[in-house]
C-alpha cells in the first residue's frame, strides 16, 4: 500500500513549427506556439519577468536575472530571418544599453555570465554576419535552466535557438537542440511535443550518419511511452535498443537503455529485477549527473524491497555528491520517505523542509511525488486527515499535467487510508528478511564499498 512509485530539408520541419512565435506575433505564429509559450504570446521571453514579481521583489538578484535574460533574448530577436534588416545603429543603441544592464549581473551569479555571454555572442553575431555564433551561449544557458529545473524558460531559450538559428545550424547541432527541446518538453509531461521533436532529431541524425544520436532519439521515445504509462511496450523498445547500442559499442547509449529499463521494471512492480540494470547503468554512465540519476533510481528501489539502510545510503551518497537541482530534490523526497518508513519524526520533518526549499522549482511529477510521500508519512505517523490532504494535492497537481498513471496509484492509496491502522500494525512489526538474488547482494556489496 505504501510502496512508492514512481532538417536539414527545406520547410519549416515539425520541430521549428512547435518552437514558431518566439520573434514575431502573426496570428499564423501563434497557431504554431507550443502550450507552455501560449500565456505569454503577448510579449516574447516574458516568462523571465516573472520573476519580477516573485517573494524576493523586484530589485533582487533573482529580478535583475530574469530582466537581464530578456533583455538579452529580445536582442538576439533582432537577428532572426522573419525580422525585417535592423540598421546598425538601431542593433547598436539596443546592444549597449543590454550589456551595460547585463554586465552588472555577469560576476554576480553564474547565470549572469551566462546571460552576459548570450548578449556579447549576439553583437559578435552581428558584427561579423555569422547567426551561427550565437548558438553555443544559447546551448549553455538552456542547460544551465535545464538543471535548475527551470523548464519553461528552457524551453522560451531552447525555442530562441530553434527560430533565430534555424536551418544555419550545422548537422550536428541541429539535432542536439532538438534533443534538448524534447527532452525538456517530456520532463513538463508535454508528450505530444517531445515525441515530435524527437522523431525529427532521429530522421535528421540517420540522414547525417550520427548513430549516437539516432539512439538518443529511439530511447527518448521510448521514456515518453514509458511517461504515458505504457511500461511493457516502453521496456520492449528499451531492451531492442539496448542490444543496438551494445552491438555498436555505444556505452552512453547503452547506458540510457539499461536505465530506462530498471525504471520500466520498478513501475511494474519487479524491484529485484529492476535494481541490477539500474546499477549497471550506474556502472556504464561517465557523466557524474547521468551517474547520481541511477544511483539515486537504486535507492528508490531498495527502499520498494524494505531495505531502508541501504536505500539511504544510496539516496544520501547522491546528496552529498550534489548533483543536478532535479536529481537532488528527488533525492530529498526520497530521504523524506525512508525516515517516514523507519518512522523517525524528527527526519521526516528535517527532510519535509528541504525539500519545501525547493518547491517553487519542481516540476509537476517531482511536485506530486513530494505531496503524495509527504502524505503517505503523515498517514504512518497517524494523521490520517493531513495525510488525506495531502494525497489530494498530488492528485490536483498530476491531474493538471496529465500524470494519468501517478493518479492512478495515488486514488489506489488514498482508498486504502481507511484501513491504514491495520496496515501500520503490520508493518510496525519486525520486517520479513529483504528479497535477495545473487545480483542483489552484488549490488549491495559494491554500494557499500562506494559509500564507505
Amino acid at each position: 500500500m505504501f510502496s512508492p512509485g514512481r532538417a536539414l530539408h527545406g520547410g519549416m520541419t515539425p520541430a521549428l513549427a512547435l518552437a514558431g512565435g518566439t520573434t514575431s506575433q502573426s496570428d499564423s505564429e501563434t497557431d504554431r506556439m507550443p502550450a507552455s509559450r501560449l500565456k505569454f504570446e503577448s510579449l516574447p521571453h516574458a516568462i523571465f519577468l516573472q520573476r519580477v514579481s516573485g517573494p524576493e521583489g523586484a530589485t533582487s538578484l533573482e529580478a535583475r536575472l530574469g530582466q537581464g535574460a530578456f533583455l538579452a533574448l529580445r536582442l538576439v530577436d533582432l537577428l532572426a530571418p522573419d525580422r525585417s534588416q535592423v540598421s546598425g545603429d538601431a542593433f547598436h543603441y539596443q546592444w549597449i544599453a543590454t550589456d551595460r544592464f547585463c554586465a552588472e549581473l555577469q560576476a554576480a551569479a553564474p547565470e549572469g555570465a551566462h546571460v552576459h555571454g548570450i548578449a556579447e555572442s549576439t553583437a559578435d553575431a552581428q558584427r561579423l554576419g555569422d547567426i551561427r555564433l550565437i548558438a553555443p551561449a544559447l546551448f549553455a544557458y538552456a542547460h544551465f535552466l535545464e538543471e535548475e529545473l527551470r523548464l519553461e524558460e528552457a524551453i522560451d531559450v531552447l525555442t530562441t535557438l530553434l527560430v533565430v538559428v534555424a536551418s544555419r545550424l550545422s548537422a550536428k547541432d541541429a539535432v542536439a537542440a532538438r534533443l534538448r527541446f524534447a527532452r525538456v518538453h517530456r520532463k513538463l509531461n508535454r508528450f505530444n511535443e517531445a515525441e515530435v521533436a524527437y522523431a525529427e532529431a532521429g530522421e535528421m541524425a540517420s540522414a547525417a550518419g550520427d548513430r549516437y544520436s539516432a539512439l538518443l532519439s529511439r530511447i527518448g521515445l521510448a521514456n515518453t511511452i514509458l511517461g504515458r504509462g505504457n511500461l511493457a511496450e516502453a521496456e520492449r523498445k528499451l531492451r531492442e535498443i539496448l542490444a543496438d547500442a551494445h552491438a555498436a559499442d555505444e556505452r552512453d547509449a547503452e547506458a540510457r537503455a539499461a536505465h530506462g529499463i530498471g525504471v520500466a521494471l520498478h513501475l511494474m512492480g519487479q524491484a529485484p529485477d529492476a535494481i541490477p540494470h539500474t546499477w549497471r547503468a550506474f556502472q556504464l554512465y561517465e557523466e557524474e549527473d547521468s551517474r547520481l540519476r541511477a544511483l539515486g533510481d537504486v535507492g528508490v528501489m531498495l527502499l520498494t524491497l524494505g531495505d531502508a539502510p541501504a536505500a539511504e545510503r544510496a539516496l544520501t551518497e547522491v546528496v552529498r555528491r550534489s548533483g543536478t537541482q532535479e536529481t537532488l530534490t528527488n533525492a530529498l523526497v526520497e530521504l523524506m520517505h525512508c525516515a517516514s518508513f523507519r518512522r523517525d519524526h524528527v527526519g521526516f520533518a528535517r527532510w519535509r523542509e528541504r525539500c519545501e526549499q525547493h518547491l517553487p522549482e519542481m516540476p509537476p511529477n517531482i511536485l506530486a511525488d513530494f505531496y503524495l510521500k509527504q502524505g503517505i508519512g503523515q498517514a504512518r505517523f497517524g494523521r490520517f486527515r493531513r495525510a488525506d490532504e495531502l494525497m489530494l494535492r498530488a492528485l490536483e497537481v498530476a491531474g493538471a499535467a496529465g500524470l494519468h498513471e501517478f493518479e492512478f496509484r495515488v486514488e489506489r492509496i488514498r482508498g486504502g487510508l481507511a484501513e491504514c491502522e491495520r496496515v501500520l500494525a503490520v508493518e510496525t512489526q519486525p520486517a520479513e528478511p529483504v528479497v535477495q538474488t545473487d545480483e542483489l547482494r552484488e549490488v549491495s556489496a559494491s554500494l557499500a564499498q562506494l559509500v564507505g
